[in-house]
């Protein structure tokens, strides 16, 4: 299953490591330099200049302008659809 991540991205489920809220005051300072180092290495897509979230894949960190709590529901109701 793919999973549309903003604009018109979209990912499949499967390569998916993380998907991890930016709207978090709380963000710890090793959140904050992996995305710094990804950012350095060229592995960060930004799909907005505003992201609510960013999803960690195999291969790139993707910058989103929707919710994490937003995919992570389209995520599960997909592997719920599955596991039935």
């Amino acid at each position: 299953m793919f999973l549309h991540i903003g604009q018109e991205i979209s990912i499949l489920v499967k390569d998916i490591v993380a998907i991890i809220d930016l709207e978090t005051k709380d963000n710890s300072p090793s959140t904050k330099e992996f995305l710094t180092v990804a950012e350095d290495e060229g592995f960060i897509i930004s799909l907005t200049e505003k992201p609510n979230s960013f999803i960690v894949t195999t291969d790139k960190v993707f910058l989103s302008p929707i919710s994490a709590m937003t995919l992570k529901k389209r995520v599960n109701e997909f592997l719920k659809g599955k596991l039935a």
